[in-house]
């Protein structure tokens, strides 16, 4: 005999499965585009936290670029990416921009090993992502410096931009990174790492 409800209780939908995901995103940010982010007294980003249940960290450091990780269900990823470009939008818009939407740039910092996958065949994959979401998409040559990361810079309205992220968040969890990977601290200069590595040498 069924259950009342007609449900077994076993499994869920693919979609279901998806939003279980914990998925950690990484982005490059300038200090201007963090202040505005975290907001007077760290409201901002308190506001986006408890709106998106997602968990933002912001590295630490007083160089001019730091890192943003947002770590939560793909849902409150990509709802903690639409409120940081809508944030960055209101703040471009009110630097005396054009009227119109402004343009926004996030740059993702995503391993190596999975950059082949977001590129595709002879660009095929990324061809795509720019044609379906009409974001502007550009993934560095070379890796960021001391690790085994890149750059991929998206920029466009925040829409657009959301979309696009959403793309490419589906590519990197078809595809984990292989091998190690060295994630890169902003700020962190040669200089440092080479006197650390005479000081062990004693």
């Amino acid at each position: 005999m069924a259950s009342p409800d007609g449900a077994s209780g076993v499994g869920g939908s693919p979609e279901e499965t998806e939003l279980s995901i914990t998925l950690t995103l990484r982005m490059l940010m300038h200090g201007k585009e963090i202040g505005s982010i975290i907001g007077k007294k760290g409201e901002t980003v308190k506001r986006i936290r408890e709106q998106s249940s997602a968990r933002i960290t912001i590295s630490e450091g007083s160089c001019p670029e730091r890192i943003t990780t947002i770590t939560g269900s793909t849902d409150a990823v990509f709802r903690a990416v639409s409120m940081i470009a809508f944030k960055l939008e209101e703040v471009a818009g009110s630097d005396g921009a054009a009227v119109g939407r402004a343009p926004v740039t996030l740059r993702l910092v995503i391993p190596a090993s999975q950059c082949g996958s977001l590129i595709g065949k002879a660009g095929a994959k990324i061809r795509e992502i720019r044609e379906s979401t009409g974001a502007q998409v550009q993934v560095a040559g070379d890796l960021l410096p001391n690790s085994t990361e890149r750059a991929v810079t998206v920029s466009g309205v925040p829409d657009t931009i959301i979309q696009c992220v959403r793309q490419i968040c589906a590519v990197i969890l078809e595809s984990p990174p292989k091998g190690a990977t060295i994630p890169y601290h902003p700020g962190l200069s040669l200089g440092t790492i080479l006197l650390s590595a005479n000081q062990v040498r004693g």
